[in-house]
């Protein structure tokens, strides 16, 4: 075949991600497309991958891809051709410690909200489905039916044929060595035939599926994907006589996973500390390659293994496998369209779940390219998570030492990565320290979390149960509902929007009215044409013709895109202001007696009202102070510029000393906002969460003509509420709540806790969640009788619609 000089899509890499997108882009009628391999198909990582298919993930939506995933690949056959091996043969995690069962039992939950077949099982019934394991230590282990194993090299060809059977063109031996880029958008590629002549293929739609080269061939384009190759090892016995048909095996707590596969056995490893490989780029040649034996790094491993499956101490050694596969900063891979380049996309850095998750984000990445938009909430593996920094290779090599290793951690709450710190910090990170400040990372941003107390260790000691902060926690908790405390929120997204026709433009895409007085802080959404919340963030209109937005640090990178690519013919610029100032928040019932000993300004409710900013004297410095808040309580946030923030603070610290002020951390921000039923972007809010299901539809304009979303909300306004979101409160008050618990009406599961944290002040464990409720009114929903599961046991737990702290909100106006 003759590579054609145009296509409605080119796809880059011939991985099983890249035929994955190309099988479903051709399934929904594309069928001009073309795939570009440097090699193989398979050459990569997807040859060697140990083609584990697992169900269930920590949320809906990615168990919805995984599932996906298993489904397909149980078909392909059929229709292709192709053998794929896919044998549904289950899977069993064992855990040999309490706080290991207790993730498995919440994974279990978890599986039940998500309609995943799952069983909790005792270390004897472990033992019968698979007689090899040594359950001496195990304490418990839940099976997953339905979990398979497959050959990933005949999945990928499979795809590929698939794709092929559509109308799509796939060439090998063609490497891509650019993608032509003309005002903001993709235009074609550039490539090196089989025949070693340059070529180009015009086109408005580029797929990195590039794997352990994608950084690379994105940051030719401008485009940021953070992943880097890790060493993986595995090794393979020879025929084990009897071995027979066994479940996928994952021992989490030896870092270690077992298949049978042929009459062999095969033990794989995800070693706490990882070794990076490539960090001075691949070499032209590389192709279905091996890396070094390192039995010294695998060996702590294989010793684990000869315990607990004694077979491994008499069998032979038929292979030992070492090959390279990306990993992320975050564990998680990546998806949709690059903020910085329209047109180009993404699938990428799968964190060795490549083969169970390609099915599934294959056909989300194709129903997103076709149609303009996500089919669901996609952020957890959303490309607008990237920070620009992460592309750096120091970072990446550090980081993903230990994101490997994590795969197989225990995943405690509150888990904070280690490596790769302390490349964000605010003005006053070194203040905080001295002043007992434990750190935490979002966005590469080191945030206070908790303050220690005098004498007391600085770092986490992890547990599903109260960890060595909850009093910390609580300490800061009540200064900020009984006194003054004080937050830095210098991490928060800041955006200015200014010039003739900010005002115009914004109203276009924000919920509420935008035509305000100067000073005014208005809270709103940004929505899509569903109603769903692409953002939830406040407008301040700092004059005629400029505005600032402020947003969470970790969704800077989506905010800004999406207010980018909705830019039309308005004449207005967007400018990412994050670093210019710091957000200090003075917060709690004392918070005006502080502000009066620091400034001359007026903090009367009559001068500086809720909901206005005005510039003030602070010290012998200058702070614009927002009255606005996150936690419930009268308070301001002082914008102050970078230079002025530690006097700023110091001063804040000084006047507050016998007004009791308290250092907080970001645990208090949430455990505070949560008590007062504010919502959280990305875990009760998304952008598939209509405005007024989640009880938001106070921030829409009914009275303006049009913005983005109008039409939706009237629509669910006429057709009424399919569900709501609710808070919750535990009436034991032992028991914790983060997020995935399951919520219980009436004795059956309806849905996930979105968010949860505890309620100091209320005095038990509060949780945010949605409830079905079509057709009722809001007395026969709250005449229901609700728990929650958490780890196995339900709890009883009072709901309500309205906030359960200061449901008037009577407190933030004072």
């Amino acid at each position: 075949m003759t590579i054609p000089s145009k296509a409605r899509a080119v796809i880059i890499g011939g991985g099983v991600s890249g035929c994955s997108v190309a099988y479903h882009l051709a399934k929904m009628g594309w069928k001009d497309i073309v795939l570009l391999e440097r090699k193989q198909l398979t050459s990569g990582t997807t040859w060697h991958a140990a083609g584990l298919i697992g169900q269930l993930r920590g949320s809906a939506n990615m168990t919805r891809l995984a599932k996906y995933s298993a489904d397909l690949y149980v078909k392909l056959a059929a229709e292709t051709g192709v053998e794929t091996g896919m044998r549904q043969v289950g899977s069993i995690s064992v855990a040999l410690t309490e706080h290991r069962h207790e993730e498995l039992l919440r994974q279990a939950t978890v599986a039940r909200i998500f309609n995943v077949d799952v069983q909790e099982i005792s270390p004897s019934e472990a033992k019968a489905m698979y007689p090899h394991l040594n359950v001496g230590d195990v304490v418990g282990a839940v099976h997953l039916p339905l979990d398979g194993q497959c050959d990933p090299a005949n999945i990928a060809m499979a795809l590929a044929k698939g794709a092929r059977m559509q109308g799509a063109q796939i060439f090998e031996y063609t490497k891509v060595t650019g993608v032509t880029r003309a005002n903001g958008r993709v235009t074609g590629v550039d490539y090196v035939g089989k025949d070693g002549e340059p070529g180009h293929i015009a086109t408005d739609v580029v797929v990195n599926c590039g794997g352990m080269w994608g950084r690379d061939l994105a940051e030719e384009a401008g485009v940021t994907l953070p992943l880097h190759a890790c060493e993986h090892f595995y090794l393979i016995t020879e025929p084990v006589e009897g071995l027979g048909h066994l479940p996928v095996l994952r021992v989490p707590d030896e870092c270690a996973y077992y298949k049978s596969d042929a009459g062999k056995m095969m033990i794989g490893a995800f070693e706490p500390k990882a070794k990076p490989w490539g960090m001075t780029g691949i070499r032209e040649d590389f192709e279905f390659d091996t890396l070094p034996e390192d039995w010294d790094h695998f060996m702590p491993i294989l010793e684990h293994a000869m315990n607990r499956m004694p077979l491994f101490q008499t069998s032979g050694i038929h292979t030992f496998f070492n090959g390279p596969e990306s990993f992320t900063p975050d564990d998680r891979y990546y998806l949709g369209e690059a903020p910085e380049v329209k047109g180009y996309w993404v699938a990428a850095g799968y964190n060795s779940v490549g083969i169970a998750g390609s099915g599934g984000a294959g056909m989300a990445l194709a129903h997103w390219i076709v149609e303009g938009e996500a089919p669901f909430d996609l952020w957890e593996v959303d490309i607008r998570r990237a920070q620009p920094f992460q592309k750096n290779r120091k970072y990446l090599k550090e980081r993903v030492t230990e994101t490997l290793g994590l795969l197989y951690a225990d995943h405690f709450p509150y888990r904070q990565v280690e490596t790769s710190r302390g490349v964000r910090r605010t003005p006053l990170h070194d203040h905080l320290k001295a002043r007992g400040a434990v750190f935490g990372e979002v966005a590469g941003w080191e945030r206070a979390n908790w303050f220690a107390n005098e004498g007391q260790e600085r770092e986490y000691k992890y547990s599903w149960k109260r960890q060595n902060w909850f009093d910390n926690q609580k300490a800061e908790h009540m200064a900020v509902r009984t006194g003054v405390g004080f937050f830095d929120m210098t991490s928060f997204g800041k955006i200015r929007v200014e010039g003739r026709d900010a005002c115009a433009y914004l109203n276009r895409l924000c919920s509420a009215q935008m035509d305000v007085a100067e000073g005014r802080i208005v809270y709103t959404m940004l929505l899509n044409e569903k109603g769903g919340i692409e953002a939830d963030l406040t407008v301040t209109r700092l004059s005629e013709t400029a505005y600032l937005l402020v947003v969470p640090g970790a969704t800077l990178q989506r905010n800004l895109a999406w207010l980018r690519q909705n830019l039309q013919d308005e004449f207005a610029v967007i400018t990412d202001m994050t670093a210019a100032e710091s957000v200090l928040c003075v917060m709690g019932p004392k918070a005006r007696d502080l502000m009066t000993r620091v400034s001359p300004a007026d903090f009367s409710n009559a001068a500086h009202p809720f909901g206005t900013a005005k510039e003030i004297e602070v010290g012998m410095g200058l702070a614009r102070a927002h009255r606005v808040t996150y936690v419930g309580e009268l308070g301001w946030e002082l914008y102050v510029s970078s230079d002025q923030t530690a006097h700023v603070f110091e001063a804040l610290e000084e006047a507050g000393g016998d007004l009791g002020l308290k250092l907080c951390g970001l645990h208090t921000l949430d455990s505070c906002r949560i008590e007062k039923a504010y919502r959280h972007w990305g875990h009760d809010i998304t952008d598939e969460d209509h405005v007024l299901e989640a009880g938001l539809g106070f921030t829409v304009s009914r009275k303006k003509a049009a913005f983005l979303g109008r039409e939706a909300v009237l629509r669910k306004e006429e057709a009424g509420m399919d569900r709501k979101m609710l808070q919750f409160r535990l009436k034991d008050a032992e028991p914790l709540l983060f997020h995935n618990e399951a919520l219980v009406r009436d004795g059956k599961i309806v849905g996930p806790v979105t968010s949860g944290n505890y309620g100091h002040f209320l005095g038990g464990a509060i949780g945010m969640g949605y409830v079905p409720c079509k057709g009722q009114s809001d007395e026969e929903i709250l005449s229901s009788r609700y728990e929650i599961e958490v780890a196995g046991q339900r709890h009883e737990a009072v709901a309500s619609l309205v906030p359960m702290y200061d449901a008037k909100s009577e407190r933030v106006r004072a």
